[in-house]
């Protein structure tokens, strides 16, 4: 599968075995910038001990305003082998991870599985989330049933002009509408154990763009059309501009109050029944919560 690459919508074909690069510039190899006890994740995923993070470098969306730019523009991190990758899984687990949390973890699918499989022989036991742009292909995310236990998609974008102009693809909402409701078929609404934790399910992430509105209640409302009465949101009011955001006049600041109550209500007027919203604070410094690549 690596020496055709078409593991997400680019489908760019490319011999990633021979050292050849496609849109998301990862070759055969698996490349990491950051292994964490993530505390700043929803409740659910997070607890007291933290989420079990592997942050992977490059990206196949490349969004404008990442707020993890340094990794996923700029390719920052290092190469790992797969059974080193496993080992990780193991290592964070012994550390009392809750979870192990595979960030932005497309283009290495493949090499995932099989370090899954190492894991679990070696005494992996915890949940595996896989947290992700959602610009996914369908045949993909079918790799990973078994293998997945909690989805953390992110939907972004309801319209083709906002991929377009933020992440320079045409395509972003059929496909990832589409690979979450195979997430949702694989894993079910949210099951938790008796300390609150997440062990099997999948949550719709969004995070809200300033001066984007409608973006946003689009999102929302296909998502109280398309799934589940029970299914589980979380709206990220979390954003500030960050790398080439800053010379956009649309995206060049955070959210005012006036936007985050208006997306509250909306919730609310939804009907929406699980999930979470974050705190809208106005002096909040969220770039402090960014990780140090």
């Amino acid at each position: 599968m690596l020496t055709q690459c078409a593991l997400c919508p680019h489908n760019c074909k490319v011999n990633r075995k021979n050292g050849e690069l496609g849109r998301c510039k990862c070759s055969d190899k698996i490349k990491i910038a950051l292994v964490s006890l993530h505390k700043y994740e929803e409740p659910c995923i997070s607890g007291e001990s933290g989420s079990g993070t592997i942050f992977f470098s490059n990206c196949n969306l490349n969004c404008v305003f990442c707020q993890n730019y340094e990794i996923s523009h700029l390719g920052k991190g290092y190469e790992i082998t797969t059974n080193e990758l496993a080992q990780i899984f193991i290592e964070q687990q012994d550390k009392g991870a809750h979870n192990i949390n595979l960030v932005t973890p497309t283009m290495y699918v493949i090499q995932i599985i099989e370090a899954i499989k190492i894991a679990r022989k070696d005494g992996l036991k915890i949940p595996i989330i896989y947290n992700t742009s959602s610009y996914e292909n369908v045949e993909t995310i079918k790799l990973l049933k078994g293998y997945i236990d909690v989805y953390l998609p992110d939907l972004k974008y309801y319209s083709n002009d906002l991929c377009t102009k933020y992440s320079k693809v045409n395509n972003y909402f059929e496909n990832a509408s589409k690979a979450i409701i195979e997430m949702y078929k694989q894993v079910g609404v949210p099951q938790f154990d008796e300390n609150g934790l997440i062990r099997k399910g999948i949550i719709i992430r969004h995070l809200i763009l300033p001066n984007y509105m409608q973006n946003t209640k689009n999102i929302l409302k296909w998502i109280k059309q398309n799934m589940p009465k029970d299914i589980y949101v979380s709206v990220m009011s979390q954003y500030f501009p960050s790398y080439k955001a800053l010379n956009d006049e649309k995206i060049n600041r955070k959210i005012h109050k006036r936007e985050y109550k208006a997306i509250q209500e909306y919730m609310y007027l939804l009907g929406f029944e699980n999930g979470y919203i974050q705190e809208f604070v106005e002096d909040e410094d969220e770039e402090k919560y960014v990780p140090k690549f």
